[in-house]
């Protein structure tokens, strides 16, 4: 019996058992060494202060590196974890934690490059390319380069100027929308390639969201996974296009995202037969 692809959008729950168990033969292994829920976080921007609702200030970034070392975690590329979630890695460290920071903002290299480089912690940087040595706000490509150059960091796509595309669907007809949401798709993945010189493979949707159609676009665009939102950890039966994120802002105190990881650490196995 020919094996189902498990790039594939599988919905319903006995479906993605099916592409985690019977196809990749790896969730029995998994299984028996995986951590159950792996914490996600996204920042967007920092800043001395919170000026918005996006911005993290530089303290209260500060302790969130303090809890991360304080409960033990274990920083890993995301590149481990969806490579964990495909079946292409047997297992995770405990206590693993995967940092991500969307949009290229300047004070990502000001304030989050030396801190993470301090501690040879890895990242991930969801771009859109329309932004970069173009907005005030954004970092430069020669930003980019520099810190591509650390073994650490990942360069992703985050779409080539960030729309909402789940609104933009509502907004054209069904052949625009394919062709619009398409070239996002593509057009942000080929530029960071040929500014960067690496491969993309990973997608964070704008705002997070995205639906059935979009994942499946991913997909026959090349992608390997995809990135939305959610503030919940991620597990091995949710969506491979369309993995939760933690939010971080600054309202996110270091008592809570010590709350949310441990509840991530603590929480039982999740199996087909035990769903979240």
């Amino acid at each position: 019996m020919q094996c189902l692809n498990d790039n594939l959008i599988m919905p319903a729950l006995s479906r993605r058992a099916v592409l985690l168990g019977l196809c990749s033969g790896t969730w029995w292994a998994h299984a028996a060494t995986a951590p159950s829920r792996v914490p996600i976080l996204v920042y967007h921007r920092f800043g001395a202060t919170a000026v918005d609702s996006m911005t993290v200030s530089t303290p209260r970034f500060q302790s969130h590196l303090a809890v991360l070392s304080e409960l033990g975690c274990q920083v890993i590329g995301l590149h481990e974890w969806v490579a964990y979630r495909r079946g292409e890695r047997p297992s995770l460290p405990e206590r693993a934690v995967v940092l991500t920071a969307d949009d290229g903002h300047r004070s990502q290299a000001e304030v989050l490059a030396p801190a993470l480089a301090e501690r040879g912690w890895p990242v991930t940087l969801f771009i859109y390319p329309s932004a970069i040595s173009n907005a005030s706000y954004a970092m430069t490509w020669d930003q980019l380069r520099q810190w591509r150059r650390q073994p650490s960091v990942m360069i992703e796509s985050h779409t080539y100027w960030h729309p909402n595309l789940v609104r933009e669907r509502r907004n054209m007809d069904a052949t625009a929308f394919e062709r619009f949401a398409t070239t996002q798709l593509t057009r942000s993945k080929a530029v960071l390639q040929d500014k960067l010189g690496q491969e993309v493979s990973l997608l964070a949707w704008p705002f997070g969201l995205s639906d059935p159609g979009l994942q499946q676009l991913a997909h026959t665009c090349g992608y390997r996974a995809a990135f939305a939102l959610e503030n919940r950890s991620a597990t091995l039966t949710d969506p491979v296009y369309a993995v939760p994120r933690h939010l971080m802002v600054d309202s996110v105190s270091a008592g809570e995202l010590k709350r949310r990881l441990m509840a991530a650490f603590s929480a039982p196995l999740t199996s087909p037969e035990n769903p979240t």
